[in-house]
């Protein structure tokens, strides 16, 4: 029997690249999966039912169970439609994966309100989209006493919970607002059996093939790994196996932001006191000044 028998997950942006890896292997464990994709590109503009139809048709071919969704996610009715879909064609959902996500990059002084907006619709709004319809259901189910085992996992980055990416305002700030979102979903959720964790990866995609540096990187990691045979690193199904534990039943972990990589999983922590000054007085500038590190 899978690790995730039994289990009905959402999982959005999950037609290509590390969504679909997470499909995958949910559908292998034993879960139900609603394949989520709006289908369109980097920047998250058109729409193409393409690549979340083939993720479905190769769970199905595998022998699992799927069904498409191109809902908007980034949209209030788009979320709540994901979730219905998920109940009415399964009888419930269990497990929701945040990780459908957009980049359009520029420095803080070139940057327009519409890239703004869009990066943090379809990232931090789009989250907390489908979290809120999820909860939703939990709560009710929770309310006419059938307490559900749910997990929430959600999709941080390194640009905004430990390394600031330049060019990345957008993204890098929807980032740590999901970290935070994380913790205070888990904290408000408990009660009613649901657990939520985050995590930021590292892995080639389309995203991060498109980033400056980094992109280059992964592309060479790739070859090398090819041509000798060797462990990829940056394979983006290095990143499913902890997102099917979290999404697990008897996993006992609520409130946690893990980095993970191929070979690696790191606890990490947020914003805390490195050194403090005090004094007994009014604060003058000056001694501010002398004193603040």
């Amino acid at each position: 029997m899978g690790a995730l028998e039994g289990r009905v997950a959402v999982i959005t942006g999950a037609g290509r690249g590390i969504g679909r890896e997470h499909a995958l292997l949910f559908a292998r464990e034993g879960a139900a999966v609603i394949v989520n994709d709006l289908g369109g590109s980097n920047s998250g503009d058109g729409t193409d039912v393409t690549p979340a139809q083939e993720t479905v048709n190769d769970i199905i071919a595998a022998g699992g169970r799927a069904a498409v969704n191109t809902e908007n996610i980034a949209t209030w009715a788009g979320a709540e439609a994901l979730i219905a879909q998920a109940i009415d064609e399964f009888g419930g959902i269990d497990v929701v994966v945040n990780n459908a996500g957009i980049l359009r990059d520029a420095f803080i002084p070139t940057m327009n309100e519409a890239d703004w907006d869009a990066v943090v619709a379809v990232h931090l709004k789009g989250h907390f989209s489908v979290i809120h319809h999820a909860a939703a259901y939990w709560k009710s189910e929770s309310k006419a006493g059938r307490q559900p085992n749910a997990a929430i996992v959600n999709t941080a980055s390194a640009s905004g919970v430990t390394v600031p990416n330049a060019g990345q305002s957008n993204y890098g700030a929807a980032k740590a607002g999901i970290a935070a979102l994380t913790q205070v979903a888990a904290d408000e959720l408990q009660r009613y059996g649901v657990r939520a964790n985050a995590i930021a990866p590292i892995a080639r995609t389309r995203l991060t093939l498109a980033t400056p540096d980094m992109g280059a990187l992964m592309a060479a990691e790739a070859a090398e790994a090819e041509a000798k045979g060797g462990f990829d690193a940056f394979a983006p199904a290095n990143i499913s196996p902890l997102v099917a534990y979290l999404a697990t039943a008897d996993c006992p972990i609520t409130g946690k932001v893990f980095a993970v990589q191929g070979g690696a999983i790191s606890e990490l922590a947020g914003w805390h006191d490195i050194k403090t000054i005090e004094t007994d007085q009014a604060w003058a500038i000056d001694d501010i000044a002398a004193r603040l590190p």
